[in-house]
């Protein structure tokens, strides 16, 4: 598996990384048999580096993690986890010294570990990421040992330049496929330049881009592709990209096509992101051992083809960008 290395962290990342938000509630359930099996799987492939959060299941993410760091001591696995959503909405005012650091000491517990590698700050108002203040504490909590490291996950492209702009923050978590191109034009070069690792959340499109969703799929009650489409429950970018479903649903199979022999459409649409400048390590869920190795055979393909490349533009530019690039 290759590894790129976070810049301004010196830390090295598989590139093909595992998202834990599954592992802990909103994509339907996972018992705790198969979060393991996927978890050690991951491993077992080589992916290094593996992104949770305190809320993915109020913990559960995080304490399938502490599990597999107990049971796997010798592997070299990198943890970033994300704080600032335990408040019941999203405003700036929330993000006080104390939340934070009762937050960030509950993970290091949910985590069981002294020091977090990297702990990022889980889609705040923009408010909150241009407000000095939080430099300063994270600046602290780094200095006492709790953290090696702190970035953000946005939602939009000015956030994530602005924190760039910030040279404590040594990374930025994305929104960024073949269904959400904007960041790859503003966002990955700032980074690149910088040394701020990028981590693409989403690559997939919430599996709209494994072009096998119809008009007919079914999602669970508690999965957010059913609860949050028109983003009843948290940014509606967060869900299917924010592309209307049954339009993503016909892109995603016009796209699919041109996969190259012996790819699927899933792997290709990682593998072309994978491709993208900037791009440190991408984290696709995955509800399924198989679903992880295609995952890291897509990381260990070569590079997409022209043709592909192509398609994805064309489709973006044709149908895809009227709904998605000025919004985020």
């Amino acid at each position: 598996m290759e590894q790129r290395t976070f810049g301004r962290l010196g830390r090295d990342a598989s590139v093909v990384g595992l998202g834990c938000w599954q592992l802990g509630a909103d994509w339907g359930a996972v018992d705790d048999g198969a979060a393991m099996a996927i978890l050690h799987a991951a491993v077992d492939a080589g992916v290094t580096f593996f992104d949770t959060a305190d809320v993915y299941g109020d913990g559960r993410s995080e304490r399938f993690v502490a599990r597999l760091l107990k049971e796997r001591p010798d592997e070299k696995i990198f943890v970033a986890t994300k704080t600032g959503r335990r408040a019941p909405a999203q405003l700036d005012e929330h993000y006080t010294e104390a939340n934070l650091r009762g937050w960030v000491h509950r993970s290091l517990t949910n985590l069981g570990v002294d020091q977090i590698d990297l702990v990022q700050w889980h889609c705040p108002p923009t408010a909150t990421i241009e407000r000095d203040s939080m430099y300063d504490l994270f600046d602290a909590l780094t200095d006492e040992g709790l953290i090696a490291g702190y970035g953000v996950s946005v939602e939009t492209v000015a956030q994530a330049l602005h924190a760039i702009s910030r040279p404590q923050i040594k990374s930025i978590q994305i929104i960024a496929n073949a269904f959400r191109l904007r960041p790859f034009e503003t966002v990955m070069p700032a980074a690149l330049a910088a040394g701020v690792g990028i981590i693409v959340r989403l690559p997939l499109a919430s599996g709209l881009l494994a072009a096998k969703f119809t008009s007919a799929s079914v999602f669970g009650a508690d999965d957010h592709r059913n609860y949050n489409r028109e983003g009843a429950s948290f940014d509606v970018g967060e869900t299917f990209s924010g592309v209307p479903y049954e339009l993503g649903i016909a892109c995603a199979l016009e796209l699919g096509a041109f996969a190259p022999a012996g790819m699927t459409p899933a792997q290709a649409a990682l593998r072309w992101v994978i491709d993208q400048p900037g791009v440190t390590s991408v984290i696709p869920g995955a509800t399924s051992v198989d679903q992880v190795r295609l995952n890291v055979a897509a990381g260990e393909a070569e590079p997409i083809s022209a043709e592909y490349r192509q398609a994805v533009r064309r489709i973006y530019d044709e149908q895809i960008r009227q709904h998605v690039h000025d919004r985020w």
